[in-house]
């Protein structure tokens, strides 16, 4: 599937991932992990320092990160740099690599689900979601929202529904976590049962699925909040609302509240 969605060959400038096949006293051979070509790296784009053994910089089998310097596709010769890529490039290239085969293996997770080839669940949901949101990141988003992520940009219901139940059983979003202390009083007789209200009533107003919200008792009238998300601005956010949310609950009981952010 990732072969068919590609081209049969890279450009020049782009970043491949690459299988070191063969080493020799002029360069390495590698094959093109995501092109089933192969291409020569030569000794002259291994390093920029001058190059005492060469298996101190690549050996076989070894993956690596190298940028295609010139195709040419008539006499099928692809020249290779592992010299040129910058370690923010190598980082990038091996976590959308990472992603994609992720992404594979959980469009074939749904084709099994639902009965169909691989191929049919790529041509019909896949890439619209590519086009949209990316493949993978299509399916972390429907694991946010839930299918209708997906039904709204034109992927039909039941393999909307498959892909939002695969990304349920088989991607753990990675959450930041703030925090900050709740000083709530309320002197009433029923004090302690409207603190418990106003915290259960925040919650529920602020329940997402891209969020979530934890209280604990510090030492009563202190108590701690965090909120966990995919990222801090999304956090804080919550944070905030979870915060004021309580306080407005306990003050319209007629009680009161502070907030303080921790660091």
């Amino acid at each position: 599937m990732a072969a068919e969605r590609k081209p049969e060959y890279p450009e020049s400038g782009d970043l491949v991932i690459a299988t070191i096949e063969t080493v020799t006293d002029y360069g390495a051979y590698a094959k093109l992990d995501e092109y089933d070509k192969s291409g020569l790296l030569h000794i002259s784009e291994i390093s920029s320092s001058w190059i005492r053994n060469i298996r101190d910089y690549v050996r076989e089998n070894q993956k690596v990160v190298l940028k295609v310097l010139r195709v040419d596709v008539e006499k099928g010769h692809i020249d290779l740099s592992l010299r040129r890529v910058t370690k923010r490039e190598r980082k990038e290239k091996i976590l959308s690599w990472k992603k994609e085969r992720k992404a594979e293996a959980l469009l074939r997770g749904v084709a099994e689900k639902v009965g169909l080839t691989l191929d049919e669940v790529y041509n019909t949901a896949g890439v619209l979601m590519d086009e949209k949101y990316g493949l993978y990141e299509g399916f972390e988003k429907a694991l946010r929202e839930g299918p209708e992520a997906l039904t709204k940009i034109g992927v039909p219901k039941n393999l909307a529904e498959a892909i939002a139940a695969v990304a349920q059983e088989r991607i753990r979003l990675k959450m930041v976590k703030v925090k900050g202390t709740l000083e709530v009083r309320c002197s009433k007789p029923n004090g302690v049962k409207i603190i418990k209200e106003a915290f259960q009533n925040a919650k529920k107003t602020e329940k997402t699925k891209d969020a979530e919200i934890r209280f604990y008792v510090k030492a009563a009238p202190k108590y701690s909040v965090e909120a966990l998300a995919e990222n801090y601005k999304r956090a804080e956010e919550v944070l905030q609302k979870v915060a004021d949310a309580v306080i407005t609950n306990i003050t319209n009981a007629g009680g009161q509240g502070t907030f303080r952010r921790e660091k």
